[in-house]
């Protein structure tokens, strides 16, 4: 469980831009890369889904 929280905190950082170069080699020194992945595409989606839910509730 550790593993997949670093995992989609990574991925929101690198998202946002703010993840340090240290960071980034951190995790893909110690997270597994499927994992990375599929923290990416959740992340990806739950994004996605968070504007057209934000976008549906400001244009009528």
């Amino acid at each position: 469980m550790k593993k997949w929280l670093r995992a989609l905190m990574s991925v929101a950082a690198a998202a946002f831009g703010v993840q340090s170069n240290k960071n980034r080699e951190h995790d893909f020194a110690n997270l597994p890369a499927g994992v990375v992945i599929a923290a990416g595409l959740i992340f990806t989606v739950l994004f996605v889904l968070t504007l057209a839910a934000i976008v549906s509730w400001v244009m009528p």
